[in-house]
């Protein structure tokens, strides 16, 4: 697992306050709406501003894109390794 994965889960852990989860439990590839972690919208605009903070880039919310990119930890992983090479 790349240091940037685990520095995403652990932030979705501490921004969403998941008490009963730690990093090894949320599998890099497993969704994190619906099926998978199971977060909503609500849970998406929380991790959406805390990833802004921590890596100092916006998010396009309206971007056709950015779905795609909160669909795992991995996408994020990639989305956030562009944003800040860019």
């Amino acid at each position: 697992m790349s240091d940037l994965q685990l520095e995403i889960k652990n932030l979705i852990i501490e921004a969403l306050g998941l008490e009963d989860i730690g990093p090894d439990d949320i599998d890099a590839d497993m969704a994190l709406f619906g099926e998978g972690l199971g977060l909503d919208s609500v849970d998406a605009l929380e991790l959406g501003l805390a990833i802004q903070k921590r890596f100092g880039f916006k998010i396009d919310a309206d971007a056709k894109d950015t779905r795609k990119h909160f669909a795992n930890v991995a996408s994020l992983a990639v989305f956030v390794s562009a944003q800040q090479a860019a």
